[in-house]
C-alpha cells in the first residue's frame, strides 16, 4: 500500500485508451468511445473478484458511504452505529444525509465492539457500520448476529482493506453494502474513486440512480432519461475508472508483497514479549497494508513513536494523537462547525461527543503503532528497516 508506488504500462494502456477515444465520461458518447467502457469494465470486474451481484464505482470511497446509505433509503433521523476509530468520512457521509452518527468503543480488534454496539442499539437505529481500519475485519458474524436479530442493516466499510477476507469471503461481501475507496493512497487507486457492492438489486438501482442526479440510465438517449427520484452527482471518470481496472488486475500482485513485508516485519517484532499484535477475528485473513501492534502503556507507546520517527522509520501512526481517525481530534463533530446549520433535528439527536467517555477506546488506542506497509521496499531494505524498529522499540521499553 498505496498502489501508485508501482504504477506502469498497465496503468498507462488503460489511460491512453481513454485519451484516444477522447470521452472522459461513463455515460454517453457511445459513438466516439471505440468499444471503450473503462467504468463499465471495472464494475465487472470488481464483482467477480469480490463475489458481489451488483457492483457500482463512484467518485470517492465518502461518495461509496454516502450513496451506499441513501440507496437503502437511511435519512433524516435515522441513527447508524460507527466506530471512534476511522475516517472523518464516516460521520461526513452519514451527516450528510441528516442521520445520526452514533459512535461507539472498538476492542482489539481495533474495530467495533459488539458488546459495546448491542449497548447502544436505540428505536432510531437502522444501520451498523463496522470500518475494517488498517487492513483488518471487525468480528462481523457477531454483528451480522446483532442485526439479525434486531432487524438492522450490516454496511461494510472496506475502503482501507481491499484484498482481505472473512470466513471466506472478500472484506465487503458479508453485510448488505459494502464500500470501498480508490484514492492515491489506497491499496488500489483510481486517483479518486470508490465503489458500492450489494446482492440486493434495490439497493443497486437506486445507488446508480442516485449517484448520476437521478438519472434512471434506461435507453441510449441522455437527454430522454427519466428521474424517478432526487439525486446527486458523485459520478466517476473514465480516466480515473481507466486507472483502477489497470490496478485491480494488479491486486494479488501487490497483495502478495503487503504480506510479504508485513510478515518480515512482524516476525521481527514478535521476538519483543512486551509487543502484542492486534486482534484478527477468527476466520479472518488481513490485506496485510498495516502492521498494527499495543505496546504496554500509552506513554511508552508515544515515546516508541517519537523515537521510530527520529531514527529515520517513516510510515508509523499513533492514531491516538491523529487529527484525521480517532474521535479526540474531531473538533468539527464535537462542536458541530458546518458552512451551514446542521438540521435541529440532528443537533438534538447527537450526543455531546466533547463529554463522552470512550476509555475503552482510548485503552487501546492509546497503546496502538500502526505500521505502513509499502510495496515499494525490496525485502533486503524490509528486512533492515525491521531490524531498525526492533532497536529503536526496544531501547524505548528498557532504556
Amino acid at each position: 500500500m498505496p498502489g501508485f508506488e508501482l504504477f506502469g504500462d498497465k496503468e498507462r494502456k488503460e489511460v491512453q485508451d481513454v485519451l484516444d477515444s477522447g470521452v472522459l465520461m461513463r455515460y454517453g458518447f457511445d459513438g466516439m468511445r471505440n468499444g471503450h467502457w473503462k467504468a463499465k469494465e471495472l464494475e465487472a470486474a470488481l464483482a467477480k473478484r469480490m463475489q458481489a451481484q451488483h457492483v457500482h464505482l463512484v467518485s470517492s470511497g465518502t461518495a461509496a458511504l454516502t450513496v451506499a446509505l441513501a440507496s437503502a433509503g437511511i435519512g433524516a433521523g435515522d441513527e447508524v452505529i460507527m466506530p471512534t476509530f476511522t475516517f472523518v468520512a464516516s460521520f461526513e457521509s452519514i451527516l450528510a444525509l441528516g442521520a445520526v452518527p452514533v459512535l461507539v468503543d472498538i476492542d482489539d480488534t481495533l474495530t467495533l465492539d459488539p458488546v459495546a454496539v448491542e449497548k447502544a442499539i436505540g428505536p432510531k437505529t437502522k444501520v451498523i457500520m463496522p470500518v475494517h481500519m488498517c487492513g483488518s475485519m471487525a468480528n462481523l458474524k457477531a454483528l451480522k448476529e446483532i442485526c439479525d436479530k434486531h432487524g438492522l442493516l450490516l454496511l461494510e466499510d472496506a475502503c482501507q482493506a481491499i484484498g482481505g477476507s472473512y470466513q471466506g469471503k472478500p472484506l465487503g461481501s458479508y453485510g448488505n453494502l459494502g464500500c470501498f475507496s480508490f484514492d492515491y493512497v489506497k491499496t488500489i487507486t483510481c486517483g479518486e474513486g470508490g465503489a458500492i457492492i450489494t446482492n440486493n438489486e434495490t439497493y443497486y438501482e437506486n445507488a446508480h440512480k442516485y449517484s448520476d442526479h437521478g438519472h434512471d440510465h434506461i435507453g441510449n438517449d441522455r437527454g430522454a432519461e427519466q428521474h424517478p427520484f432526487l439525486g446527486y452527482n458523485f459520478r466517476i471518470s473514465e480516466m480515473n475508472a481507466a486507472v483502477g481496472l489497470a490496478q485491480l488486475s494488479r491486486l494479488e500482485e501487490f497483495l502478495s508483497i503487503q504480506k510479504r513485508n508485513y510478515t518480515i516485519l512482524r516476525e521481527a517484532l514478535a521476538q519483543i514479549p512486551e509487543v502484542i499484535f492486534r486482534s484478527v477475528p477468527e476466520g479472518g485473513e488481513e490485506n496485510y497494508s498495516f502492521l498494527s501492534f499495543f505496546l504496554p502503556t500509552e506513554e511508552l507507546a508515544q515515546k516508541a513513536h517519537k523515537a521510530l520517527g527520529e531514527n529515520g522509520v517513516d510510515g508509523c501512526f499513533y492514531w491516538y494523537s491523529n487529527n484525521w481517525h480517532y474521535y479526540k481530534k474531531w473538533d468539527h463533530l464535537t462542536q458541530l462547525k458546518s458552512l451551514g446549520s446542521l438540521p435541529q433535528e440532528v443537533k438534538n439527536a447527537l450526543p455531546d461527543y466533547s463529554k463522552s467517555d470512550f476509555s475503552a477506546s482510548d485503552h487501546w488506542m492509546g497503546r496502538t503503532i500502526s505500521c505502513l506497509i509499502k510495496l515499494s521496499w525490496p525485502e533486503k531494505e524490509m528486512e533492515e528497516r525491521a531490524l531498525k524498529m526492533v532497536s529503536v522499540v526496544q531501547d524505548t521499553l528498557f532504556n
